[in-house]
């Protein structure tokens, strides 16, 4: 028997940042079992995540409709790929649609994702059906 997707397909590519791969790896199943999006865009490299979407930029089709950006990673935080991300063409972060998730439940974390006007919201790990629910109300 297949299993069926338990939320309409609302997004054709998601892009996920994380340098935990086992959180990566959960992440991109729950995206997937559920239905959420068809394609998964996995990276363990916030540079990495940004080179794509710099080289993407000008082919929306290419581009993630939704990034799941954890903040605490080696060379590249999720902040500074944030910092990086408000520079891109207005069209890239008008299409892509960034979340902040994190195992942290730091007061300043939390509040500085909420004054990053490129956020949507914050998201405590592990991302989960009813929180990719939320997302689609969202949108």
């Amino acid at each position: 028997m297949i299993d069926q997707p338990i939320l309409p397909q609302k997004y054709d590519t998601v892009m996920i940042i994380d340098d935990n791969n086992i959180d990566l790896y959960v992440a991109s199943r729950v995206i997937q079992k559920t239905g959420f999006a068809e394609n998964v865009l996995r990276y363990t490299s916030a540079r990495e995540a940004l080179q794509y979407l710099k080289e993407h930029s000008d082919t929306i089709p290419a581009l993630p409709e939704v990034i799941f950006v954890d903040i605490y990673m080696p060379d590249m935080s999720g902040f500074e790929f944030m910092a990086a991300y408000d520079g891109l063409a207005p069209q890239l972060k008008k299409h892509c649609h960034a979340y902040i998730i994190s195992s942290s439940l730091d007061e300043n974390d939390i509040a500085r994702a909420h004054k990053d006007k490129n956020v949507v919201a914050f998201h405590e790990k592990p991302i989960t059906a009813e929180f990719l629910r939320n997302v689609l109300g969202k949108s």
